[in-house]
């Protein structure tokens, strides 16, 4: 798989750049200590006639000055690693898209302070850039885009620490690339048992053990919950248990990650609008995401052991499917009373998360496209957190503060549990339509034995994006492995 970007360190500019990237905020030109006089007033001249101010993720090729792209980082009150991300997303695309760039240069603004240490952002930016530059292009004919060489340049980024955090970028740059390029496939080409296959190949790849169950074995182990949703598919499901063993072995308790992997989601019986639903490919994002963090733990040798269980399956309306109104037994011996069959990540997540608390790890963190609901909250911008476990939810909203991938907190108060309550059965699927991630929530701690801290993080609004964006083309964004990752690399849990 080819990147996008190879990173250079050089003293200076080597003058052979096709491309020189400039950072704008406030309306101010920052850095360029190559630029000559009359290319500064030349440009501070077209940033104010076109009044580009630099907004975060907003580019730009001024005609007064050939070869230079500006690229927006957002105001210095509202400075915040998300922005910074989507500024050099959107640097990386424009430079993509460009086509003919093979070599482009960066000079560090060192007049100007940022609230963030130069290693960590440039690893941001190496990130981002990247994530910037990907499309999903495996089903159209034409010829691959080679490598555009990018010059770091100045003495803050000669730093070993700088060098090294853009190593690290380039690692997880490149496990994003293979699992995106899963994450983008349709339902056609990817069902559970494939998805297995491919998440095998990986595993083997990466020095983690992976384990599978079939459908027979999801019999024998009790899986009631998440058979109830696969039987309505000709394709089978499955529950894929991915292992990395830690930097120190068995010394600290693993860390545990639940995704949720509906390759399709028709909605069952309870069938969804037929407006938009091509995009039901991608509620398997949870399950990605999950890939995606245990990789990043092989590759990034991280010392604690992490442990990722992805339950698989397609949620069709065949004729064995589950009704409204069926009961149905997950392994934990709750009974649960499906009331819509569409509310099915809940239903898998239910015996998967079970099978996770069985192992006593030191946390479980779930991750889903579980609600619309949290689309009506956040919108795209930040992904919803509950959990029962409030320093286990302030170390993950930490970690989104650091990767730019956002976290808000909602309630999980007892109140919240009575709307799930059941009128023929322990539990029932779906609430009264108030608090709908709330109560989303709600049913899955039922599922996680009381002293093992757990979260909920539901990514409906942040998982993919559906249509071209500045800083990103329409497809999987694996949001939130990145902040997985480091939540992992940093916290004490089970210590």
């Amino acid at each position: 798989m080819s990147r996008p970007f190879e990173f250079h360190w050089t003293p200076k500019p080597s003058g052979r750049t096709d491309v020189r990237l400039m950072l704008v905020r406030d309306g101010r030109l920052l850095g360029g200590p190559s630029l000559s006089g009359g290319e500064r007033k030349a440009l501070e001249a077209w940033l104010k006639a076109a009044e580009f101010k630099g907004k975060a993720g907003t580019v730009a090729w001024p005609q007064t000055v050939a070869g230079i792209l500006l690229a927006g980082i957002g105001e210095e009150k509202e400075f915040h690693a998300a922005r910074w991300r989507r500024a050099w997303a959107a640097a990386g695309r424009a430079l993509f898209q460009a086509g003919a760039i093979r070599r482009a240069a960066f000079e560090w603004p060192v007049e100007t302070r940022f609230p963030i240490e130069t290693a960590e952002l440039a690893g941001l930016a190496a990130e981002a850039m990247d994530q910037g530059a990907y499309s999903f292009e495996r089903y159209r004919t034409g010829s691959s885009r080679g490598a555009c060489a990018f010059e770091w340049t100045g003495a803050a980024l000669a730093a070993p620490a700088v060098r090294e955090a853009v190593r690290r970028a380039e690692t997880v740059s490149a496990t994003l690339r293979e699992v995106r390029d899963i994450a983008n496939l349709p339902a056609n080409e990817l069902g559970p048992m494939e998805l297995a296959a491919r998440t095998r190949k990986l595993a083997r790849a990466a020095g983690l053990t992976c384990k599978v169950w079939d459908t027979a074995a999801l019999n024998q182990a009790k899986c009631g919950a998440l058979l109830a949703v696969a039987k309505g598919s000709r394709r089978p499901g499955c529950l894929i248990r991915l292992a990395y063993s830690g930097r120190r072995g068995g010394r600290l308790k693993p860390l545990a990650v639940v995704g949720k992997a509906v390759t399709f989601d028709s909605g069952g019986i309870s069938l969804k609008p037929g407006k938009n639903m091509e995009w039901m490919k991608y509620d398997k994002s949870g399950g990605m995401a999950a890939l995606a963090a245990v990789l990043l733990a092989a590759r990034l040798k991280l010392p604690r052991p992490v442990v990722a269980y992805i339950p698989a399956v397609e949620n069709m309306p065949g004729g064995a499917a589950t009704r409204p109104g069926d009961i149905v037994t997950a392994r934990n011996g709750k009974t649960i009373e499906v009331l819509n069959t569409d509310a099915e990540g809940r239903l898998i997540l239910a015996d998967a998360l079970t099978m996770a608390a069985e192992e006593k790890p030191a946390a479980i963190v779930d991750i889903a496209t579980l609600t619309g609901a949290v689309i009506v909250a956040l919108g795209h911008e930040a992904t919803a957190v509950v959990g029962n476990d409030d320093r286990l939810v302030l170390d993950l909203m930490l970690s989104g503060e650091a990767t730019g991938e956002r976290l808000w907190q909602l309630p999980l108060w007892p109140e919240y549990d009575e709307l799930m309550k059941g009128a023929f059965a322990d539990l029932r699927n779906i609430g009264d339509g108030s608090a709908g991630t709330i109560t989303g929530g709600s049913f899955l701690k039922a599922f996680v034995p009381q002293g093992i801290p757990w979260a909920h993080l539901d990514i409906a609004g942040t998982a993919w994006l559906e249509k071209e964006a500045a800083h990103g083309a329409p497809g999987a964004t694996l949001v939130p492995a990145r902040l997985l990752a480091d939540w992992a690399a940093r916290t004490d849990f089970g210590r």
